[in-house]
């Protein structure tokens, strides 16, 4: 065989085996990078970026944001419209979407890898010790969720037409905003346990417009299990990746906090929970799966349940319709539980 049949060879192997792995990484380093930085919040396909404009917003020296907007735009990721001026790529929420997946599993849980033998080796200092950027927890579980498991759940609660919605663990209220926008004289309640979460949520909603029909409170979950007045009549209670976080030191609280939204419900109203479940070994789901079980068993020591004890758990809870429904994202469950 001749050498260039050779290297054509490896090169049609080597292409194979990386598949997409090349662009996700290259495109979640890219785009962290750029959201640190402040960039990526100004990047729209429907309006361009003005870098002289933003570099004096964000404190950067100009030359160096063209240097990065030019890296963005070699990527595809980015759109050069004229000197200083540049536009998003026309997926680029798809490709925030991807890399989202990478910088969840590698980066917002860096501190698991780094430290894992200290959390084996002594949990209770580790686990005191080195500590997630829940921001970047926040921004990379915003852009997976975009696409796999955000959009199920605004769909399922905006086709409901409700009059008042509440969210527990509403973070900076984008759900409750979007629902709000699109049912016209409808009302909600975004209850929050972290501070900076609730001050980014309160400026949401004034941007919105919306500070007389949304209101905002520095709550945690648990408080809901001795205090449910915020519930009352709700037509729809939405709960994304929060009731695991009272499993297992909690459960006594986790059970009466599902009991209380059954209580409080309007007549015909639901239960929206969005979760993970354990170690599923699907083709699509297997991988992404084991490591989301993996890091919240070993390094976070919650409890995930798997599907049929979260319908158990909700119909102990005086829900009498409940059902799961399977999402894009890997290891995620949307869970409907009716009056």
């Amino acid at each position: 065989m001749a050498s260039h049949d050779i290297a054509e060879k490896h090169l049609a192997t080597g292409i194979a085996a990386s598949g997409p792995a090349p662009d996700l990484a290259a495109a979640a380093a890219l785009l962290e990078m750029g959201d640190r930085l402040g960039v990526v919040a100004h990047l729209d396909s429907d309006s361009p970026l003005e870098t002289g404009a933003v570099a004096a917003e964000l404190d950067l020296p100009e030359a160096a944001l063209v240097r990065y907007l030019d890296a963005l735009e070699s990527a595809g990721i980015a759109i050069r419209e004229g000197e200083g001026r540049y536009r998003a790529c026309p997926d680029f929420a798809t490709v925030c979407h991807q890399a989202g997946y990478i910088s969840w599993t590698m980066n917002a849980n860096r501190p698991f890898i780094e430290h894992a033998r200290e959390f084996f080796t002594d949990w209770e200092k580790a686990s005191r010790t080195h500590l997630r950027d829940f921001r970047e927890v926040a921004v990379s579980s915003q852009w997976m969720g975009s696409h796999a498991f955000y959009p199920a759940a605004l769909d399922t609660i905006i086709d409901a037409k409700p009059r008042k919605v509440v969210d527990l663990g509403a973070g900076t209220c984008r759900l409750l905003i979007e629902v709000l926008d699109a049912v016209p004289g409808s009302t909600g309640v975004g209850l929050d346990f972290a501070a900076d979460a609730c001050r980014a949520a309160e400026l949401a909603v004034a941007q919105a417009g919306m500070s007389e029909r949304l209101t905002v409170l520095e709550r945690s979950i648990q408080s809901v299990a001795t205090d449910p007045q915020m519930l009352k009549d709700a037509d729809v209670i939405h709960a994304g990746f929060v009731f695991h976080d009272m499993l297992p030191e909690e459960e006594d609280v986790c059970d009466e906090v599902l009991a209380k939204c059954r209580e409080s419900l309007a007549p015909g109203g639901f239960l929206a929970i969005t979760d993970a479940v354990p170690y599923l070994r699907n083709d699509r789901e297997r991988r992404f799966s084991a490591a989301v079980s993996y890091y919240h068993g070993e390094f976070m020591r919650r409890r995930l349940q798997t599907e049929e004890q979260w319908v158990e758990r909700l119909r102990a809870a005086g829900f009498s319709d409940v059902r799961a429904v399977t999402l894009a994202f890997p290891t995620g469950r949307l869970f409907l539980a009716h009056r």
